[in-house]
């Protein structure tokens, strides 16, 4: 596949707007949390159904699980 070369011009911009910064910092981009292996058994539909919504998304089946039960204990924490 051929690269595009951008061509850059001097033209005027228009109205530009700013926004406030929405980005976490670095420091809290690097900030893990405490992970403590487990050995689970799932169903092999679930098991499936996780490494095929991974594949889409491009991410990993066990980070998706991870995030799901951490989400889940969140939500049942507050009551």
């Amino acid at each position: 596949m051929k690269k595009r070369k951008v061509k850059y011009t001097n033209e005027p911009i228009g109205k530009i707007k700013m926004i406030d910064d929405f980005l976490p910092s670095p420091e809290e981009l690097v900030m893990q949390e405490d992970n403590v292996k487990v050995t689970l058994s799932l169903t092999k539909e679930s098991l499936d159904f996780f490494k095929h919504e991974a594949k889409i998304h491009h991410t990993q089946y066990q980070k998706m699980i991870r995030n799901l039960l951490d989400q889940y204990a969140a939500h049942y924490r507050a009551f």
